[in-house]
C-alpha cells in the first residue's frame, strides 16, 4: 500500500510540470472548489462529532464527494476509463467500507463513542484551523506555478491529510482511528485527481484494494481487543507486558 501511495506521490508532483498535462476542471471552476470544501468539510466534522456511527457515515459521505470529482471529469470529457475510477470509488469508499465499519460498531465489536479523546473537541477544532492554514501556505507555492482551476482546489486536499493525521494522533478507539487512516487515503487520492486531471484505472483499483486488505486486518485486530480487554482503546495495549 506504501509503495501505491508513493507512486500516487511522484504523480502528483511531477505531473503539473509536464508539457501534456491540462487542467481537468477548467470549465468548472465553481463545482471543483464546492467538491474541494466539501472534502474538508466532512473532515471537520469527522473531527468535531465523536458517535462513531455518525463519523463513519461522513467518511462514507466523503467518499461520494471524492467519487463525483472523476465522474465530473469523465462525463465533461467522454473518457470512460474515469467514470470507471469514479464508480469504483463511489462502491468502496463511500458503500463497502464505510459498510464494514458499520457493522463492527452494530455488532459491538467496536465501541459506540470516542469518549476520551487526547485532545477535546473545542482544542481539536482550533488544531485544524492552524493545520488548514498551514496546508494553504505550504501549498501555495504550487498554485502559483500552475493556477488553474483544479490545482486552486488541492490545497483543500491536503488540509484534509493534515486533519487525518491529526485525527489518528488524537483518537483513542481503534476505529476512530481506522477512519482517519480512511480519511487520509481520500485525502492522497483527491489530491492525485485534482493535481494530474485523473488517475489511472489499475492504479486506483490497486489502491482501493490495498485499503479494504487494511481495514479487515484492522477490523479483525479490533476485535480481537475487544475480546481482550472489553474494550477498543489502543492505550489498553500500553499494559501488555512481556
Amino acid at each position: 500500500m506504501l509503495i501505491t501511495h508513493a507512486g500516487l506521490v511522484i504523480e502528483v508532483v511531477a505531473y503539473p510540470f509536464s508539457d501534456s498535462y491540462t487542467d481537468a476542471f477548467s470549465g468548472l471552476p465553481t463545482v471543483t472548489n464546492l467538491l474541494a470544501g466539501a472534502l474538508l468539510l466532512t473532515a471537520l466534522l469527522i473531527v468535531w462529532r465523536r458517535e462513531l456511527r455518525p463519523i463513519v457515515f461522513l467518511l462514507g459521505v466523503q467518499g461520494a464527494i471524492l467519487a463525483a470529482l472523476p465522474i465530473l471529469y469523465g462525463v465533461r470529457s467522454a473518457n470512460v476509463e474515469l467514470i470507471v475510477v469514479g464508480i469504483a470509488v463511489l462502491l468502496m469508499r463511500a458503500l463497502l467500507l464505510p459498510t464494514i465499519l458499520v457493522r463492527a460498531v452494530a455488532a459491538g465489536r467496536a465501541a459506540r463513542r470516542e469518549t476520551k479523546p487526547l485532545v477535546g473537541t473545542a482544542p481539536s477544532l482550533l488544531v485544524c484551523a492552524v493545520l488548514i492554514v498551514v496546508a494553504f501556505a505550504v501549498t501555495s507555492p504550487i498554485v502559483e506555478l500552475q493556477p488553474t482551476a483544479s490545482v486552486r482546489a488541492a490545497p483543500a486536499a491536503f488540509a484534509v491529510l493534515l486533519v487525518a493525521v491529526f485525527t489518528m494522533a488524537a483518537r483513542r478507539q481503534a476505529l476512530s482511528q481506522v477512519v482517519g487512516f480512511l480519511m487520509l487515503d481520500n485525502a492522497i487520492t483527491a489530491g492525485a485527481f485534482l493535481l494530474t486531471g485523473g488517475v489511472p484505472l489499475v492504479v486506483e483499483l490497486g489502491a482501493s484494494l490495498d485499503v479494504l486488505f487494511a481495514v479487515l486486518v484492522l477490523g479483525l485486530l479490533a476485535t480481537h481487543m475487544h475480546r481482550v480487554f472489553g474494550d477498543t482503546d489502543v492505550h489498553q495495549l500500553q499494559e501488555l507486558r512481556d
